[in-house]
């Protein structure tokens, strides 16, 4: 106040920023290869992939990843191209501490149709990356999560109501149905018969402290739950190890 900024016209409940013209700046997606939730700032994807009614829909193929380092290859190397969808597992908090992933989302600015390349990841962004890019996917896939059982060319459905905070992200198709989508339901059931991957696993170099904190989170409920320390959830999970 002593500025002369009214903290009401700076800090406004939704249905008041509604009001103003004002967009959510963030949506929660679900679905399939995101049961527990994940994030993506919406109000950060290019509009021209957006449509009309302010819904990004994108359909592609999965190019699979579970390091940063192979991601980042891929791209410099032009197997990226405009229709894709990056899957970066394993770099949550069990796998990596859950770095941040700055790096492919930059890159992806500098390649030929990267505004439409879709980038799906259990790790994190920094506060400047833009496009469409999801994050925080749970459960993550070090924790058995369906992100970490994708495969190479598996097709992969986003979609992001950019005025509202819901989404989803659902495997549709997959090598042997001869190009045909299936329903998200169907897709379930085919990522709750595959295993994880054999190519997962947590970095080596990951600290002592950091290993600690994710066993901790998992233990606290996951990538979602586990935010703030359930402690009794966690005392119960040791008392039956």
């Amino acid at each position: 106040m002593r500025d002369g900024v009214d903290p009401d016209d700076v800090i406004l409940p939704p249905e008041k920023a509604a009001r103003a013209g004002l967009k959510r700046t963030l949506a929660f997606p679900r679905g399939n290869l995101a049961p527990e939730g994940s994030v993506v700032k919406a109000t950060a994807i290019d509009p021209s992939v957006v449509g009309a009614d302010g819904v990004y829909r994108h359909e592609g193929p999965a190019r699979v990843f579970t390091s940063e380092k192979a991601a980042i290859a891929a791209i410099k190397e032009g197997r990226i191209v405009a229709g894709d969808v990056m899957i970066l597992a394993g770099v949550g908090p069990m796998g990596t501490g859950m770095e941040e992933t700055y790096q492919v989302t930059s890159a992806l600015k500098h390649i030929p149709g990267g505004s439409r390349v879709a980038l799906v990841t259990d790790a994190r962004f920094s506060g400047v990356s833009t496009g469409a890019c999801i994050g925080h996917v749970g459960p993550e896939a070090l924790a058995g999560g369906p992100l970490g059982k994708l495969l190479e060319g598996d097709l992969v459905r986003i979609v992001i109501d950019t005025g509202r905070v819901s989404g989803s992200i659902d495997l549709i198709g997959w090598a042997g149905q001869n190009g045909a989508e299936t329903t998200p339901e169907e897709g379930a059931h085919e990522l709750a018969r595959r295993p994880s991957r054999p190519d997962l696993a947590p970095d080596p170099h990951l600290p002592d402290d950091t290993k600690l904190w994710a066993i901790l989170q998992s233990a606290s409920g996951g990538t979602w739950r586990g935010c703030i320390y359930d402690a009794e959830r966690i005392a119960a999970r040791l008392a039956r190890s």
